[in-house]
């Protein structure tokens, strides 16, 4: 299950074998990092990235932010390796790439045992025909956080990956669904294109409006455009301790409706407003000077 009030706004990749790029990412303002043996490394680089992952993860030092190492498939060379090395290093989580199917996850829970949080790579086709066996199986076998891979979706679908992402919306929003089916955080793929600035404003304000928790990036100067997109509106948290403190007075404690401002509001509406103000309070500690 997901981790309540836990922020995931900015998810930054960096190839695990770039020491001086993960050495800098403990003083970014990203709420997540990704060190990626997968996609990011040379097959000649990958044992050398993994001993990166694993030496990062045993020095610590990233603060509030979630480390998490992705590893390369089962079906890959370095795969079993990777994820025997990483469990034993003891990041915050493993992301399990290509996720097709809940055999996929089954097999990634046995190489790891029992108790190493997993996040899953949602990014194929396959995947999108079975997201609800996916969910049901994540939720049991303790995958806390699904990622889109617009990228390798994209080459699947043969689609173009264009800012508005036409393509790739049925993917997207069903994904959603599914993982909230589940109670499982989501967060949206890639920007590819590092210079277009107002391109990656859109799409951080368009996952931030179909409800994604945050954005994967993969260059430290999208996270602040990612933060403000997936940072709670001053007037929504506003609104949401005006639910909670309405829920809360004696005399509507065991109301399931109510009217608030003039605005009929339901029991459902306060979980979201306590998701919402434990967020806010989660951020706003961290950016305290």
């Amino acid at each position: 299950m997901t981790t309540p009030g836990r922020p995931r706004r900015s998810a930054l990749y960096l190839p695990a074998s770039n020491a001086r790029a993960i050495e800098k990412s403990r003083t970014l303002a990203c709420d997540v990092v990704i060190l990626d043996l997968e996609d990011a490394v040379a097959p000649d680089a990958k044992t050398e990235a993994r001993a990166g992952a694993v030496a990062a993860a045993k020095a610590a030092g990233f603060g509030p932010r979630e480390l998490v190492i992705r590893a390369n498939g089962l079906d890959t060379p370095w795969g079993r390796d990777d994820l025997v090395a990483a469990t034993a290093a003891g990041p915050d989580a493993i992301l399990i790439p290509k996720v097709s199917s809940s055999q996929d996850l089954a097999a990634a829970r046995a190489a790891v045992g029992p108790d190493v949080p997993l996040w899953a790579m949602i990014e194929t086709c396959q995947a999108m025909f079975a997201l609800d066996e996916i969910g049901a199986a994540s939720a049991r076998l303790g995958v806390t956080v699904w990622v889109i891979g617009s990228n390798d979706l994209a080459k699947e679908m043969r689609c173009a990956l264009t800012v508005e992402r036409a393509p790739l919306m049925t993917a997207l929003s069903l994904s959603l669904m599914a993982a909230r089916a589940h109670g499982i955080a989501i967060l949206d793929g890639v920007f590819n294109d590092i210079a277009d600035d107002d391109g990656l404003a859109r799409q951080c304000a368009q996952g931030a409006q179909w409800g994604f928790d945050g954005k994967t990036l993969i260059h430290p100067g999208q996270i602040e455009a990612a933060n403000l997109a997936f940072t709670p509106e001053p007037d929504a948290v506003a609104w949401a301790r005006t639910v909670v403190a309405a829920f809360e007075a004696p005399e509507t404690r065991d109301k399931g409706v109510l009217r608030v401002d003039g605005r009929m509001v339901e029991r459902l509406h306060l979980a979201e407003a306590e998701r919402l103000i434990r967020i806010s309070d989660v951020i706003a500690a961290r950016e305290m000077p």
